[in-house]
């Protein structure tokens, strides 16, 4: 039998009935009226503590709060006639969230919901899955969402920088904050699935910053001396350099410690995106040679590199450096999933595989920077005495 639900236990049951369906409200969607049956008793129950029962009809008749209480009579052979409270009704949304203390927020989300899916109609399933930003955000927030919007709509591929839209309070850090509602805003609005923020709005991305260091004084020379660049890859690639070799590193501090080399450069610091190295004219014809984590994934972005440049090398990522550095390992939490990976010779195969399947233990993990760098430096030495003059 059910319990007698009292204005609290109410307040529970329509809690949980609000954040589940508030947002299929929201876009109109939902069953009107909505019943919250109170649980009306049976002539047993009612039996077994008729003052209960009575005090808590009583409570219902003095009901003033939001949405219908309606009762019906009951003719009871033993009880008698007893008029009880069967059930609460609710004509709308509103009055529920009045009842919960959400009303004022609930009619801005209707309202702020209305006028951007009014004026882009796709959005109104997504918008619906932001209802908590459309309860709460500021209304200076609102506002720019909606300029950003209707600006775009008009200027689908502009080529601007963001900081160049002429929309007040749009800044950068403004739209990293906010960068999950737009980006899903502006799929809706195009009609599928992925790309990023910066693609779907047409605007220019800043350009990505390459690491380098070079290692011989005599490629700094042309250019004054400067042995330390972060530019932009567009600039690298155009640079008057004609190195003897060339190493990438995936971590910075690491390309930080390598000493003089001569006729030699280190990239640092590019993880995943290596992609970025095949668009380097210069590094086309040189010996490469890359040293990343020993693990999964470090082997993947190896495999990813030689897609580019297919003469790329791994350099300190085998077998026995991983073995002489066992009490360093780390764990990989999440290793790589592909079976194989092409582009990687036997021997490098042969350890993918191991580290996948847990040969050692599961996750075996070497990370660049554990390896010490007495094992390290004249490994590397020996790499340059190989295509450069002896350092």
């Amino acid at each position: 039998m059910p319990p007698l639900l009292d204005s609290e236990d109410v307040r529970q049951r329509l809690q949980r009935r609000f954040q589940r369906q508030r947002g299929a409200w929201l876009q109109g969607r939902g069953s009107w009226p909505q019943t919250l049956p109170l649980g009306l008793p049976t002539e047993r129950l009612a039996l077994a503590d008729l003052t209960a029962v009575r005090r808590w009809a009583e409570q219902w008749a003095r009901w003033d709060g939001p949405g219908t209480v309606h009762w019906v009579e009951r003719r009871w052979p033993r009880a008698g006639t007893q008029r009880l409270p069967e059930r609460l009704v609710f004509e709308d949304a509103a009055g529920i969230a009045d009842w919960l203390g959400e009303g004022t927020r609930w009619r801005l989300a209707r309202r702020r919901h209305a006028l951007l899916s009014g004026a882009f109609p796709a959005l109104a399933e997504p918008l619906a899955g932001h209802i908590d930003w459309l309860m709460t955000a500021p209304e200076a927030d609102f506002q720019r969402l909606r300029d950003l919007l209707t600006w775009l709509a008009t200027h689908p591929r502009s080529g601007l920088y963001l900081r160049q839209l002429p929309i007040a309070g749009l800044d950068s850090k403004w739209a990293e904050t906010h960068r999950g509602l737009l980006t899903r805003l502006l799929r809706a609005l195009h009609g599928t699935s992925w790309g990023d923020f910066l693609q779907l709005a047409g605007l220019r991305r800043e350009p990505a910053l390459l690491r380098l260091r070079l290692l011989d004084p005599a490629l700094r020379a042309p250019l004054g001396g400067l042995g330390d660049l972060s530019a932009p890859l567009a600039d690298i690639a155009r640079l008057p350099l004609r190195p003897a070799l060339a190493f990438i590193v995936e971590n910075l501090r690491t390309g930080l410690a390598f000493e003089a080399l001569p006729g030699a450069v280190v990239f640092m610091a590019q993880g995943y995106a290596v992609d970025a190295y095949g668009r380097i004219p210069w590094l086309r014809d040189l010996p490469v040679y890359y040293w990343g984590d020993t693990d999964t994934h470090g082997l993947v972005i190896l495999d990813r590199l030689r897609q580019h440049l297919p003469q790329a090398r791994a350099l300190l990522m085998d077998e026995a450096t991983l073995l002489a550095h066992r009490a360093l390992w780390g764990h990989e939490t999440r290793p790589a999933t592909a079976e194989t990976l092409a582009r990687l010779t036997p021997d490098e195969q042969a350890l993918y595989a191991r580290l996948r399947q847990g040969h050692w233990r599961p996750g075996v993990r070497l990370e660049q920077e554990r390896i010490g760098w007495e094992w390290a430096w004249p490994r590397i030495r020996a790499v340059c005495r190989r295509h450069c003059a002896a350092p």
